[in-house]
């Protein structure tokens, strides 16, 4: 795949992680204060591995909502991109100094079916995917639990019942499922004995006292008329990946909502907001945080114009040898994220699971993050985000 066609399919990733991102805000602003933080990838990988089991209408729509075109040239670019990113961005570094990076994907199917050769291929040659044999019809909470543990395995523990009771039952027939778990160590560590409590602004008007890391160093900081972005770097190690987190700090106390508006809008707004380099710095504090959330996608999809795969007219046709007169569609698609910011780096994990079943109709520059602020986890040389969320209170309990 040529470097201008995985630049065009990144860009189309980024724009399907933007429109997720606003929508997840715009749910957010309505509801109780609480943090949040989803993998874009993640949700992106198990979408594209449903539509390599799609065919016609359900495909191309698909192929749509994940920032390409639609048609089977479309698919063999979005399977492509997700070979190179399984390759290049989701290879573990800390074997060379890098960041630790697991990444795993699998396919558990009913036994009574047999996966059709041109998806298992797919899956199988392009996602690395895992296939299970498991016996939904008579066992689906057991499958549950099976699947539960191949996601807290690979997330390092970090994400625990991926799927909730009930969400898989005797009609289910397949779940298609992806994990993945980051640590990185920041290649300028804080020093903890300069961790202190100080003020955190909330969006309704009042404070509490959270912890904040501090640095006299010199910092990757971009300035702009109502908001400053910060770069954090990870350590790298022996090869060419740069991951950073970039924390989008806006001026006013209560400009979370407008600044991820921006952000979810315009598709170049990260790309041209890059702090590029050094300055010095007065006050510098990030707050230390944890966030976990989860949620069930499926609605959010619909509002994206992703209706098809969860409908009665459905074809996933190419997942499985189907009987005749029988019909798949989705049931749900949950996603659980997981992110740790302290003085040493970032911890992170994310799982996705597609539940598929028989259908039925269902200057000195400050830079004091003491306000609700973004944050990103992003490989720089390709684009690839990884992590997005926003905090909202660091001391939320996860």
């Amino acid at each position: 795949m040529a470097t201008a066609d995985i630049r065009r399919s990144i860009a189309g990733q980024t724009r399907f992680a933007l429109r997720l991102t606003a929508a997840l805000s715009s749910t957010a602003a309505a509801a109780p204060a609480r943090n949040t933080a989803f993998s874009p990838l993640s949700l992106h990988v198990v979408l594209s591995l449903l539509a390599a089991g799609a065919g016609h209408a359900t495909r191309d729509q698909l192929l749509t909502a994940l920032g390409g075109g639609d048609g089977p040239v479309a698919a063999e670019i979005l399977h492509a991109l997700s070979e190179q990113v399984v390759q290049l961005v989701l290879a573990d570094g800390s074997g060379v100094g890098g960041p630790r990076v697991a990444f795993a994907d699998a396919v558990f199917v009913d036994a009574s079916l047999k996966l059709k050769s041109a998806f298992e291929e797919v899956a199988v040659g392009k996602y690395k995917a895992e296939t299970h044999s498991v016996d939904f019809q008579e066992k689906a909470a057991q499958v549950a639990g099976e699947v539960n543990s191949w996601v807290e395995k690979v997330t390092s523990g970090l994400i625990k019942e991926l799927l909730p009771p009930g969400s898989v039952d005797q009609t289910t027939r397949l779940v298609l499922g992806n994990a993945l778990y980051f640590k990185g160590a920041w290649t300028e560590k804080f020093n903890v004995s300069e961790t202190r409590d100080s003020e955190f602004h909330l969006l309704d008007g009042t404070s509490v006292q959270a912890p904040f890391m501090s640095s006299g160093k010199d910092q990757c900081i971009a300035c702009y008329d109502d908001f400053k972005v910060l770069k954090l770097a990870y350590q790298q190690g022996g090869d060419k990946r740069k991951f950073s987190m970039y924390i989008l700090l806006p001026e006013a106390r209560d400009g979370l909502w407008s600044l991820a508006e921006k952000l979810s809008s315009e598709p170049e707004f990260m790309e041209e907001h890059i702090p590029t380099r050094k300055v010095p710095v007065g006050q510098f504090k990030v707050p230390k945080f944890k966030v976990s959330f989860g949620f069930e996608a499926s609605d959010l999809l619909k509002g994206l114009g992703l209706e098809l795969p969860f409908s009665s007219q459905a074809d996933l046709s190419e997942l499985v040898h189907l009987p005749a007169g029988q019909n798949l569609c989705v049931s749900s698609i949950f996603h659980k994220s997981f992110v740790e910011v302290n003085e040493e780096g970032t911890e992170a994990a994310a799982a996705s699971a597609a539940v598929v079943m028989l259908c039925s109709f269902r200057m000195p520059t400050d830079f004091v993050a003491d306000h609700p602020f973004l944050f990103l986890i992003r490989e720089d040389t390709t684009g690839v985000l990884l992590f997005v969320g926003h905090v909202v209170n660091p001391l939320l309990a996860p």
